[in-house]
């Protein structure tokens, strides 16, 4: 609880008008674990998310590989290259990345077997943890390391959201 009340005292010098946004506030009566516990759900979706990235990164260069392979075949039968031609047609032109697969199936199989799995089960935690709010950990730790001036006012460079810092 020390964390919560040292987030007490740093937004208690804050105006009105410069506070987190209340979709990232603290729910009221959750404790630090929960919180840090629902963040780490959240992270590891972000890591899924950045593999998806990579997932789609893989459709898009396997696709131009095969586009450039279309121009190989024809620069090859161009040149009267036309059994190099053939055997690249026949074997590499189209060909399933895995068993009975394209790489958008590849992707249709992750999104609807892990992905969109994964990304229920980590609302869900937000849900019974957090009442569905994002980013509570990072909006507490953005809060406290905010510096002010003399007074005690948010300086505008740390202002609480980009409304406050006008």
């Amino acid at each position: 609880m020390a964390e919560t009340d040292d987030l007490d005292q740093r937004t208690a010098n804050h105006s009105a008008l410069d506070h987190p946004a209340e979709r990232h506030w603290w729910p009221e009566g959750v404790d630090v674990a929960s919180v840090d516990a629902a963040s780490k759900v959240t992270e590891a979706l972000e890591t899924v998310e950045r593999a998806r990235g990579h997932l789609y990164e893989w459709h898009q260069l396997i696709g131009s590989a095969n586009d450039k392979l279309n121009v190989a075949v024809q620069a090859l039968r161009s040149t009267g290259h036309t059994e190099l031609a053939d055997a690249i047609e026949r074997d590499l032109v189209g060909r399933n990345v895995l068993p009975g697969r394209w790489t958008f199936q590849a992707i249709e199989e992750f999104d609807e077997g892990y992905y969109e799995p994964f990304r229920s089960q980590e609302k869900h935690v937000r849900q019974a943890l957090l009442g569905g709010r994002r980013h509570v950990y990072e909006a507490a730790m953005k809060e406290a390391a905010r510096s002010v001036d003399k007074s005690g006012a948010p300086l505008p460079w740390h202002a609480a959201t980009p409304e406050s810092g006008t």
